[in-house]
Formats: C-alpha cells, sequence, structure tokens
C-alpha cells in the first residue's frame, strides 16, 4: 500500500502545482552569502544567531512542526548557548501576526521560521533583507511567497504541507462502501484549505460522492457548522488551521450523529479523527529546520533553494474514535495502517 500511495501522492502532487495559477513575488536580496556560523572541532556552532518564530495558532500540528525545527538546528550543531528562539504566537489574529513580523524586523533577527500560511504571509510582507523559511504551507506560489516551487527568486523558502487529499477521500469509501456523501468544513479565508478543496471536490465527484461545503471565518463558527452538515455519511477535515484549532467542536459532532470523521494529518487523528494518510509534521519541521542550517551555516541562498515536501506518508487509524462513532473499521483496513492510536 505505501508505495502505490506514495506514487499516487506524487502524482496529485505534480498535477495540482500545474494546475494552480502562478503568482509572482518580489523581495531584495538577502544577507546569506556568507555564512552566520563556524564549527569549532567538535563540530558545535561558535557564532551565535537569533531566529525569531511566528506561529497562526496554537494547536498539535503547529507545535509539532516547531519543535521538529528547532531539534533540527541543534542537531546541526548549535547550542543553547549559540542559538536563541524569539517565539511569537499570533492565536489567529492576522493583525497580531503582522504585529510579529513588524517586531522581528525591528529587531533584525538573523533568520525568520513562518509557521502556518497566514504567519508566512505576513512576514513576508515585512521583512526583506534577511532569509524567512515556512513550514506548514500547503501551496505557497498561489500565496504569493515564492515565484516557483523550484525557484523561489526571493528571501522566502521552506516546506509545503500539500496533502494526499485524493487518497484522504479515498479513505471514506475504504470505510464505508456505500458513503454518499461527504461534508468539508474550512476557513474561506486560507489559500491552503481553499486548494485542498478544491482537490477534495475532484477527488468527490470521481468517487461518486457529493460534497457538501460549509465554510467558517472564525474558530467559534466550527461547531455550529458542524451541526449544519449533519445528515452526511462523512465529515472531512483539511490542514485547515482555523477548524483543527476547534476540531474537538466537530469531533462532539460526530460522536454525537454516528459520522465518520477523517482528517487532514496525524495529531487531528490522535485528538479524535477516525483515519488519515499523512504527514507527520515534526518531521516536516525537522527538514525545516535543515534547510535553515544550510543557509545559516553554509550560506545557501533561499532563492536558489526548492520548496520541499515531506517523501514519506503514513495511513494513521483511531480504532477507538471509529467505536465511539459507531464506525467498524474493515480488518483489511486495520491491517494496512502504519499507526494505530488506540486511546
Amino acid at each position: 500500500m505505501a508505495k502505490s500511495k506514495l506514487w499516487r501522492f506524487s502524482a496529485l502532487f505534480a498535477g495540482a502545482s500545474l494546475l494552480l495559477a502562478a503568482c509572482g513575488s518580489s523581495s531584495d536580496a538577502t544577507d546569506t552569502d556568507e555564512p552566520n556560523g563556524t564549527s569549532d572541532e567538535t563540530g558545535e556552532v561558535t557564532e551565535s544567531v537569533e531566529i525569531g518564530i511566528t506561529q497562526i495558532a496554537e494547536h498539535p500540528s503547529l507545535d509539532a512542526a516547531r519543535d521538529g525545527f528547532k531539534d533540527a538546528l541543534l542537531d546541526a550543531g548549535y547550542t543553547e548557548d549559540t542559538v536563541s528562539f524569539d517565539e511569537q504566537n499570533a492565536q489567529g489574529e492576522m493583525a497580531t501576526a503582522t504585529s510579529i513580523a513588524s517586531k522581528f524586523a525591528a529587531d533584525d533577527v538573523d533568520l525568520v521560521l513562518a509557521i502556518a500560511t497566514p504567519a508566512a504571509q505576513a512576514t513576508a510582507q515585512a521583512i526583506f533583507d534577511k532569509p524567512i523559511v515556512f513550514t506548514a504551507v500547503t501551496e505557497p506560489e498561489e500565496a504569493e511567497l515564492v515565484d516557483s516551487w523550484d525557484a523561489p527568486g526571493g528571501n522566502v523558502t521552506g516546506t509545503s504541507d500539500l496533502n494526499p487529499v485524493e487518497e484522504q477521500i479515498e479513505l471514506i469509501t475504504e470505510i464505508l462502501p456505500d458513503a454518499q456523501n461527504v461534508g468539508v468544513i474550512y476557513s474561506s479565508g486560507e489559500v491552503n484549505s481553499e486548494v485542498q478543496v478544491q482537490l477534495a471536490r475532484e477527488a468527490s465527484e470521481e468517487l461518486g460522492l457529493e460534497l457538501k461545503e460549509v465554510t467558517v471565518s472564525a474558530a467559534a463558527e466550527v461547531s455550529q457548522a458542524a451541526e449544519s452538515i449533519k445528515d452526511v455519511d462523512a465529515i472531512y477535515v483539511p490542514t485547515d488551521n482555523t477548524v483543527v484549532d476547534a476540531l474537538e467542536s466537530v469531533i462532539q459532532v460526530t460522536e454525537d450523529e454516528g459520522i465518520l470523521l477523517i482528517v487532514g494529518e496525524g495529531d487531528s487523528v490522535e485528538r479524535g479523527g477516525v483515519a488519515t494518510f499523512g504527514l507527520n509534521y515534526y518531521e516536516l519541521g525537522y527538514q525545516t529546520g535543515k534547510m535553515a542550517a544550510r543557509i545559516l551555516l553554509e550560506g545557501e541562498d533561499p532563492a536558489e533553494m526548492p520548496v520541499e515536501t515531506q517523501e514519506v506518508m503514513q495511513l494513521i487509524v483511531n480504532e477507538a474514535a471509529a467505536d465511539r462513532m459507531g464506525i467498524t473499521l474493515p480488518d483489511d483496513f486495520l491491517d494496512k495502517a502504519d499507526e494505530l492510536v488506540t486511546e
């Protein structure tokens, strides 16, 4: 299963990149021509750097990406004495994300990690002379963060969390072969969500499923949104920052109504979604940290560093969550799981 799924994800990813309209961006040259750190004989970095971390909201996936990023820099030779992190969280507010970006620009930090699309957009609009790496951004070109995936062209690059949406929607028919419809809840203000929902539309049509869409503009609206589509066989929640922030509201409705809940990433499965086929956000953040280390220690130019994606996908299943929703998971489906959550 893993090999065929990975091949299909690569095809989906390539197709999505070709279909999405190109959006240009421009920025001044970054000061990354010279490495910021040197190593001693032990491999430890001897010159200090300050890194700003801006995160659009607090939830397990984004937190895991942040932790992976920090660990990668420590593994690259930085120590607590040579790297400092100024960690800021916008708590879902774009105005706050903009203020954080302005603060980092004024503080003249050496590099910024921007976690999720809104945080990355705010940072890219404020900082032009320092390197910015992003993670948990679904479509950086569509979000006008880079000129293209292969050649970012400015001071911004990073890792994408573009999901294998088609395979995730297929999980519905694997678990419920007679399913006729699926609801999707997303924030219409997030570019990353719009991309995923378009892919969900295409996948649902191919599978003969009716897709019922409902949008929200704030986490407080998620519960009502879930209630409004409780007549469906399944609900799909993509990697939408606003909805995932209030995922428990969706879980409550699916458990009360006996609706299958398919989610966009592993942390949401652990919180109570039934299944996902997707990526590991800690590993994605770690991969981003390795990119940052190459910029800081080797002098690589973000303009010439292609946006990266995580190559290894996993089928993660929460059997206990399925039980609470009254869903019986087929034995062959459980046998294919890479990770089983039992609580």
